[in-house]
C-alpha cells in the first residue's frame, strides 16, 4: 500500500476531497492523509456535502497543520494549490514523489448556492480526473 500525503494552504476544501477521493478509489492501494500550510481549522461544510453528492465517504476530516506529518514516510506528495506548492515544506521521511495538482479554491466561490455548488463540483471533479489517470 502505498502512502499519500495531499497538502494545501488552509487544509479545508481541495485537500480533503483528494484525501477522501484517493482513498475511495484507490481502496487496498493507496492511504491518503491530507494537512495544510496554514490550516483553516475548520473543514467546509460544502466539502463534505459535495464528497457526499458523489457517492464518497468523507470520513471526519479535520483541519491540520502538515508539522503534523513532518518524519513520517510517503511516496507521493502532492500538492493542490499554487501557495502550497511553492512553500517551504517540512522534511517528510523516505524518498517520495512529488506532484503539484493545482485545483482552483472553491472556498472563494461567490455567489448563488448554485454557482457555490458548481465550483466544490469543478474542484471535485478535477481531483477525480487526475487521481483516474495518474494514480489508478
Amino acid at each position: 500500500m502505498k502512502n499519500v500525503l495531499v497538502l494545501c494552504t488552509g487544509n479545508s476544501c481541495r485537500s480533503v476531497m483528494a484525501e477522501a477521493l484517493i482513498n475511495h478509489l484507490g481502496i487496498g492501494h493507496y492511504k491518503a492523509v491530507s494537512a495544510g500550510r496554514k490550516p483553516a481549522g475548520y473543514v467546509h461544510p460544502k466539502s463534505i456535502e459535495t464528497l457526499k453528492r458523489h457517492g464518497i465517504e468523507a470520513g471526519t476530516p479535520r483541519s491540520k497543520l502538515w508539522d503534523e506529518f513532518a518524519g513520517q514516510n510517503f511516496d507521493l506528495v502532492i500538492t493542490v494549490c499554487d501557495a502550497a506548492a511553492s512553500a517551504p515544506c517540512p522534511v517528510f521521511s523516505g524518498n517520495h514523489e512529488k506532484c503539484h495538482w493545482p485545483t482552483p479554491d472553491p472556498a472563494a466561490a461567490r455567489g448563488t448556492d448554485a454557482e457555490i455548488d458548481a465550483a466544490f463540483d469543478e474542484a471535485f471533479d478535477m481531483l477525480k480526473a487526475r487521481i483516474e489517470k495518474e494514480l489508478l
